[in-house]
């Protein structure tokens, strides 16, 4: 293994993470950006406002994108474990 192949490795496992976190990412900013005009317009700065619909939004995005982040990771391990068999 030289440094090409590592950098290789290193891009390949955060290209990864950022197309799997991707979905709740987007979710809660989206939720996030919804509650904080509700709270501007209505002038209520309940705290408890701000937590309980982004982690209920977060949970059903992490629900429903399962099979997809599931379907990312396996790739990235099918992809390391071959280059682990051919020795890179």
């Amino acid at each position: 293994m030289n440094e090409a192949d590592a950098l290789d490795i290193v891009q390949y496992a955060i290209w990864t993470v950022l197309v799997a976190s991707g979905p709740a990412v987007a979710v809660a900013m989206i939720v996030g950006v919804g509650i904080a005009l509700v709270q501007a317009l209505t002038q209520v700065q309940e705290i408890t406002l701000t937590f309980v619909p982004k982690i209920v939004a977060i949970l059903l995005a992490v629900a429903f994108s399962g099979p997809f982040v599931g379907a990312q990771i396996f790739a990235f391990t099918t992809v390391i474990f071959q280059r682990i068999e051919t020795g890179f």
